[in-house]
């Protein structure tokens, strides 16, 4: 495939969900690193999509990427995850003062030969209940020397650049485009997850690790994630991908109703929430809010559970066979309780799942 993805509706995108879909089974059984998906990705033009037409890119709207991560989602969630790390990278290296770093990076981010993700969980909803960071960064005459981890990385061992979020003696942060290549950095065997495995994610080190300034892309700040208004973690994107999954298991659903009359009631209960959810997803992305997103990540949460359970009750034992995408959705379903979930998101899903209403 070699023509690029231009709109959400471009039948091309939906050649591209197909190819990843039909290896989904395989890369979550095998476990290795989604290098081909992403390789896909890349050829399609995927990359393109969160660039601005100056570096290369088509510039799209957050609708426009909402809709496209839950097509992606709903075809391979693991390739979907990977790209929204890969996303937030550029996201942070856009919007960054540091042309040197924007000219060094975004064209080979643009045409996919440079790989990135990100380290920043440890600065929103990992490890800040620790008395100590657990990234500590000194500043020097022309840079800071690292030492820490970042216990919550995607693809690092595959990755050229980490957005890297530290912080100083003061409190104050800094994030850094940092080369994996750096003497000190050090990717041990990444976690073995219940489901997305093949995501890679798991700890960095930093031992000693010196960063020049060539590669600061903001701070020394305190709060350095929230110090640009225009980046957040999480929200809609993740959100997107829990919707994009409980079409997956919902369009399954369909498929048995139509043998099995006593799947149709709940079948269209499930599809009738997920369009309300989808709505109010594109709703947000455009400016045009009908519900926070705090309120729709519970709501899509909880979805992408109950739809992923609902799909592996009307698969009955064949679902519950390693290999059966029912039983993978299912496994899957349970990233987004852990994910970036905000404590009210978490506070919304645990009364659910209490039957505390």
């Amino acid at each position: 495939m070699s023509d690029s993805i231009t709109r959400p509706d471009d039948p091309v995108l939906d050649q591209l969900c197909g190819q990843l879909s039909a290896t989904a089974g395989e890369l979550d059984i095998a476990g290795d690193w989604a290098r081909q998906q992403l390789q896909l990705l890349g050829q399609a033009g995927v990359y393109r999509w969160f660039l601005p037409h100056e570096w290369g890119g088509f510039d799209w709207t957050e609708e426009a990427l909402a809709s496209g991560y839950m097509k992606l989602a709903a075809a391979c969630l693991t390739t979907a995850f990977v790209l929204t790390q890969r996303s937030a990278a550029v996201r942070r290296i856009v919007e960054s003062d540091n042309q040197t770093a924007k000219q060094r990076l975004l064209p080979a981010l643009a045409d996919g030969s440079l790989f990135a993700t990100v380290g920043i969980s440890h600065l929103t909803t990992s490890r800040r209940h620790l008395a100590k960071p657990v990234l500590q960064a000194r500043e020097t005459a022309d840079g800071f020397v690292l030492n820490g981890y970042s216990p919550w990385v995607t693809g690092a061992a595959h990755a050229d650049i980490v957005v890297l979020g530290a912080t100083m003696d003061d409190g104050q942060q800094v994030l850094l485009a940092l080369p994996t290549s750096l003497s000190g950095v050090v990717v041990p065997s990444h976690a073995k997850l219940l489901g997305l495995n093949s995501s890679h994610t798991g700890p960095l080190e930093c031992h000693e690790v010196h960063v020049g300034n060539d590669a600061l892309l903001d701070g020394p700040v305190e709060n350095v994630i929230a110090a640009r208004s225009g980046t957040k973690t999480g929200g809609l994107q993740t959100s997107a991908l829990a919707i994009g999954l409980s079409a997956a298991a919902i369009s399954f659903l369909d498929n048995e109703s139509k043998k099995r009359i006593e799947l149709r009631a709940p079948t269209e209960s499930l599809r009738s929430e997920h369009d309300v959810c989808e709505a109010d997803l594109l709703a947000l992305a455009a400016g045009a809010p009908a519900c926070s997103s705090e309120d729709l990540r519970a709501r899509a949460n909880s979805l992408a559970l109950r739809a992923t359970q609902a799909a592996l009750a009307a698969a009955k034992g064949a679902g519950y066979v390693a290999g059966h995408p029912a039983g993978r959705w299912c496994r899957e379903a349970l990233f987004f309780l852990v994910w970036s979930c905000p404590q009210p998101v978490m506070n919304a899903n645990l009364c659910e799942l209490a039957g505390l209403g």
